[in-house]
């Protein structure tokens, strides 16, 4: 090789060598999936019905928590909770109008740090609380201070609502069991537009680091997807559980007053399934959106540099035990779907069995990307567990609802949930998921049981032994908020 030849090789090397030091040494990006109201009815989790591809492909990449539980089974103060990284009783937000920035005024959110770190921030749709659907299209109660840029988007299912089908007329279309089979194209939706404006931003941003919000609506009701993915989910292939002819008498009032009448607030079997099959094409159609994200990135090449978390705020009854919807401390209510996709991790495509908690992604997200919390964070990072998901672990779950005057709290093991309401003195439920797993046999005050039951109760006391109890509210007050609302405000 001439001399010629030599420094020609030794600058392409030069090159090569700097191009390889940018890349490993910018920081990872971040994109941030919400899907709002979502259970775990998903294939990456085992159901054999609802088809959702795209986060099968996004499971197959990175770590499934199976054990996932938000701190409160409602939008607002489950968001809050997340975004903060603080449990409810720190943000005292336990309703959908408060805003945590009333009480915490200078805490640091998740967003937040990482604009502070240099960081691109975006939010399209909703990632703090918005009333749906009254809300689609404003800002609801977001935080100016988590972003750079945000964007509300507004699709032909907010402008179409008259056309909706409504089981529950009496109830407010924010909690009602009410669906449509749209016409149009997936784009024309409020998600598909959030979808798209999300794709722009990150053609717009790919060369810098980046924390992009994509916050679906779906599958909250009211039920809205195009007709193709009704055609998904034959009618006849969703049916509705058995009920167990004495459930209701075998758990405390305070576990089933969230859902009057019971069982389905008083729909037929029929009017049931059609609202199932409604909320299952909705999952799938959010699904969908996923899937043009995870395609984008892909186009961008920004796959191998993009930390992505989808999550749920809550989870969501379909029928099980004659419920419907969140505001339980059942499992069903509680337990999220939560999947990270780490570039370079070694270990894909598996399910963690470990239990953790939605507090758990703030820290996580702040460990992987290299960055300090402003404050100290109630979480834990789960590192560990993306790096090997069997890994010893011993973390509990805490969430906790309100029924007027007096709390509902419950703490999840790997095997056991025990549910006290008002610190026990109106009922307590505890299952055993090993023979157990649809919660059907509440073994609370069982003398056999008595151990497991009292090191729970002990959890129970030591997580909430200041718990932070919240005005009642005046009942005029109530009265007022409810007709405004059109039915059941704390639903939304």
């Amino acid at each position: 090789m001439n001399i010629l030849n030599k420094c020609f090789f030794g600058v392409l090397l030069m090159i090569v060598g700097v191009i390889s030091l940018d890349a490993a040494s910018r920081k990872p990006n971040v994109l941030f999936i919400a899907s709002d109201d979502l259970n775990c009815d998903l294939s990456c989790y085992g159901d054999p019905v609802v088809r959702t591809p795209n986060l099968d492909r996004l499971a197959s990449r990175g770590t499934r928590f199976d054990r996932a539980y938000c701190q409160f089974p409602l939008c607002s103060p489950s968001r809050t909770s997340l975004m903060t990284g603080l449990r409810p009783d720190t943000t005292q937000v336990f309703d959908l109008k408060k805003h945590f920035r009333t009480v915490l005024p200078s805490v640091v959110t998740l967003p937040q740090l990482f604009r502070t770190n240099g960081y691109f921030t975006a939010r399209v749709g909703k990632i703090y609380h918005y009333g749906v659907p009254g809300d689609i299209g404003t800002s609801g109660l977001d935080d100016p201070q988590s972003w750079d840029h945000v964007v509300n988007p507004r699709g032909r299912d907010k402008d179409e609502e008259y056309l909706l089908i409504n089981h529950t007329p009496k109830r407010g279309l924010g909690s009602s069991l009410s669906f449509l089979k749209a016409e149009g194209k997936d784009e024309e939706q409020t998600d598909g537009i959030g979808a798209s404006e999300t794709i722009k931003l990150l053609e717009a941003h790919k060369d810098r680091p980046f924390f992009i919000a994509c916050g679906f609506y779906r599958p909250h009701c009211p039920y809205v997807a195009p007709k193709k993915y009704f055609d998904l989910l034959p009618l006849d292939q969703v049916q509705m559980p058995s009920l167990p002819s004495d459930f209701s008498s075998t758990v405390p009032k305070p576990a089933l007053s969230f859902i009057q009448p019971w069982p389905w607030f008083g729909v037929t079997e029929m009017q049931a399934r059609e609202s199932k099959q409604a909320y299952w094409a909705s999952v799938s159609f959010m699904d969908a959106q996923v899937g043009r994200l995870l395609d984008a990135l892909e186009r961008l090449k920004l796959s191998e540099n993009t930390i992505i978390v989808f999550w749920s705020d809550n989870g969501y009854h379909v029928g099980e035990l004659g419920l419907w919807k969140k505001q339980s401390l059942f499992e069903n209510s509680a337990r999220v779907p939560l999947i990270f996709a780490v570039p370079g991790q070694k270990v894909k495509g598996q399910g963690s069995p470990r239990t953790v908690e939605l507090l758990d992604i703030y820290p996580t997200l702040a460990d992987l990307c290299g960055l300090k919390p402003h404050h100290a964070l109630a979480g834990t990072s789960l590192r560990p567990l993306i790096d090997n998901p069997s890994a010893s672990w011993d973390k509990v779950a805490f969430t906790q609802v309100w029924r007027g005057s007096f709390p509902g709290y419950t703490v999840r093991t790997e095997q056991w949930r025990y549910i006290e309401w008002d610190d026990g003195r109106q009922g307590a439920q505890l299952y055993d998921y090993q023979t157990d797993p649809n919660e059907e046999r509440n073994l609370a005050d069982n003398p056999k049981y008595a151990r497991v039951q009292a090191e729970l109760k002990a959890l129970v006391k030591q997580n909430w032994k200041t718990s932070f109890r919240p005005p009642v509210p005046a009942r005029k007050a109530q009265t007022s908020k409810k007709n405004k609302q059109g039915g059941n405000p704390t639903q939304s």
